[in-house]
């Protein structure tokens, strides 16, 4: 389990959502979240924000922050499981945004990292600022993200759902960059096949620049996965504010949030021996787990029985994204 600071937590980024929200009309957020959804976080330039102002930026916070901040934080719990006793001290988050990912950073360890937040729009870092205000120290900073960035040395960079937005060869750049400043880079893209394909290049990028992977993946070899045929994403449960379910017209509690993800260091690294890649199927006195393992294994499937007996139980508490077998 994570550890976490008294303030920095998710049930403190919810309340601090609400209280921003409070007296933002319904129909407005849902206006403004459509938009933004369509263009902030899809195929506009980040050299050209959309977000106008600060009830845009409430509303696509409300939304988005909540699903950013499980996605990320499942993605360093993957991270703290490879290598526990690593805890770093200065932290980037490019194309933060409003800080979702520099949340997660904050609960994952003790005396949260210096974190430096950067992205081109205004109003979503002075939102964020705002938001954090008590809960983690951090600077926020206007910077134009994309192929000429240029990054101060970190321990930790996080690039969660920016991908998108840039063209190939400046992913390609930034991810270098990266890998350059950093002593470990954690990224994070929608768990769709398109994300999937740029979590791949970002991970090829990493190895060649003489990094480890520490997560998902058993090793630092060729994906398994046939190009085309499947991708590689996992889910994370993120509970829904009474204006998230307004916003979308939902009325289940919560959502589960689909992403792709890489984590990858400098140093030693252990990483999980397998991985559940897909939800286990549980059936009358067994389960079936589809793994990612060793690299000379791949993909295999693996059915666990009464007669494991404690593997057995292991395996039925086991979820969709968890390292096999359990320590």
């Amino acid at each position: 389990m994570n550890a976490s600071t008294p303030l920095a937590s998710g049930d403190a980024l919810r309340a601090a959502l609400a209280g921003l929200l409070d007296g933002l009309p319904p129909r407005q957020a849902a206006q403004a979240v459509d938009r933004l959804i369509a263009n902030y976080r899809g195929t506009t330039p980040t050299d050209a924000p959309v977000l106008r102002d600060r009830s845009d930026v409430a509303a696509y916070a409300a939304y988005r922050m909540p699903a950013t901040f499980e996605a990320v934080r499942a993605s360093l719990d993957a991270l703290r499981d490879a290598v526990p006793a690593w805890e770093p001290a200065t932290h980037t988050d490019v194309g933060g945004g409003t800080g979702a990912a520099s949340w997660a950073v904050a609960e994952a360890w003790d005396g949260a990292p210096r974190t430096s937040v950067l992205d081109w729009a205004e109003p979503a870092l002075a939102l964020g600022k705002e938001l954090a205000d008590g809960a983690f120290a951090a600077e926020w900073r206007r910077a134009r993200i994309g192929g000429a960035l240029r990054l101060d040395a970190t321990d930790l960079v996080t690039v969660s759902y920016v991908l998108k937005e840039l063209t190939e060869a400046d992913r390609a750049a930034l991810v270098t960059e990266a890998a350059r400043a950093a002593q470990a880079v954690v990224i994070v893209e929608p768990g769709t096949p398109d994300g999937y394909e740029r979590i791949i290049a970002a991970r090829s990028l990493l190895v060649e620049a003489g990094f480890t992977v520490a997560a998902p993946c058993p090793h630092s070899g060729t994906c398994p996965i046939e190009p085309g045929k499947d991708w590689c994403h996992f889910a994370a449960r993120v509970s829904r504010s009474s204006l998230h379910r307004k916003v979308k017209g939902g009325s289940l509690p919560y959502e589960d949030e689909k992403f792709s993800y890489v984590a990858a260091t400098r140093f030693p690294v252990a990483p999980a021996a397998s991985r559940v890649v897909r939800k286990p199927q549980t059936r009358k006195g067994l389960v079936l787990l589809d793994l990612c393992g060793p690299e000379e294994t791949g993909l295999t499937r693996e059915t666990v029985t009464k007669r494991h007996g404690a593997l057995y139980k292991a395996a039925r508490d086991t979820e969709w994204g968890d390292a096999w077998p359990p320590e």
